[in-house]
């Protein structure tokens, strides 16, 4: 979560959102769910935009992932307040977590995941796994997706659809709540 530099928090404060149920979107909707808070969507077409205007203090604050932040943080010209994973971040050490914060069971993360089609043999899904964490925990490729701002987590295909079962009822039920539609 960031905001604008010197501002700060407060009930009918307003967030930059990104495409309806796009993860910029539902942190944001979550937070105000669990926080119970009215801050108020103001969409735009991209990140770039809408982090521009926070930076400019049109927008008082959003809830990009950490690749669209992480410069701008570094460089002084947004705060960036927690950090939305229910675990502390290896990319912001020094942040508490949005549930830390006083937003207890808050997560929200985006997670990206290989997949393959639904008949793909066990014995190829489970040797492609086992070469892609394999490739994930060599310390050249963990450095070149910290530099991106992205933390790697190589977990088996099990874990993967655990992950997406869990996230799909969660953020569902946000979703139906918030009367979220594509556009």
């Amino acid at each position: 979560m960031t905001f604008s530099k010197n501002r700060g928090f407060r009930t009918g404060t307003n967030y930059a959102s990104t495409a309806p149920g796009s993860a910029i979107h539902l942190a944001a909707e979550l937070f105000k769910s669990a926080a119970g808070v009215d801050i108020v969507r103001i969409a735009y077409k991209g990140t770039g935009q809408a982090v521009n205007d926070v930076v400019a203090g049109q927008v008082h604050l959003m809830f990009p992932n950490a690749a669209a932040a992480a410069q701008l943080v570094r460089a002084g010209k947004l705060k960036a307040l927690a950090v939305t994973s229910a675990k502390p971040s290896v990319l912001f050490p020094d942040l508490p977590t949005v549930s830390a914060s006083g937003v207890p069971g808050y997560e929200s993360g985006s997670a990206f995941g290989m997949f393959a089609p639904a008949r793909t043999p066990a014995s190829i899904v489970g040797r492609v796994n086992e070469q892609v964490v394999k490739a994930l925990n060599k310390p050249d490729v963990r450095e070149k997706f910290f530099n991106a701002a992205n933390e790697v987590i190589g977990s088996s295909p099990e874990q993967l659809a655990a992950t997406i079962r869990s996230e799909y009822a969660r953020v569902g039920k946000v979703i139906k709540d918030a009367g979220i539609r594509a556009e």
